[in-house]
């Protein structure tokens, strides 16, 4: 049985805080008006978020940042096929124990899926898909499935 890939941020990436609309379309899209309008304030002149110290490539408001930018949210936001997009997030069904959805590891796999994929598009747009950032990422991907298995033995 091979095991799913696990979503893990990198620290020092940083590429999901590229926010120009005009890369990001979809992304504005997928947000109601309140958070089209923080999200538009947040995008410096260079169409990076104004909160992304691009030198140590960190977010100086990472605990405090809006609910767009969880990774959590993703599949509440997109729409990720049978992965029920548009339900109730993995995240808000945590914080509920009588959701129907708590400790869905379907929605979670799906979670991370859709976190996956949308990282590594990240990443290749700004770092390039051959380049250190990505191959960290997927060390670190491959790595959380490595210890899944090392655990379920």
């Amino acid at each position: 049985m091979k095991a799913q890939e696990q979503w893990q941020c990198i620290s020092g990436c940083g590429a999901c805080c590229r926010l120009d609309p005009a890369l990001r379309g979809e992304a504005l899209e997928a947000l109601d008006p309140e958070q089209q309008l923080t999200y538009l304030a947040m995008v410096g002149a260079d169409g990076w978020c104004i909160h992304f110290d691009t030198g140590s490539r960190r977010c100086r408001i990472y605990a405090q940042r809006p609910d767009f930018c969880r990774v959590d949210n993703l599949l509440g936001l997109f729409s990720a096929g049978g992965c029920g997009g548009g339900a109730e997030t993995p995240a808000a069904a945590g914080d509920n124990p009588d959701s129907p959805h708590s400790n869905n590891l379907e929605q979670h796999g799906c979670l991370d899926e859709l976190a996956i994929a949308c990282c590594r598009q990240q990443i290749r747009s700004e770092w390039g898909g051959r380049g250190k950032v990505m191959r960290r990422f997927n060390r670190s991907v491959r790595h959380a499935v490595r210890h899944v298995i090392r655990h379920q033995r």
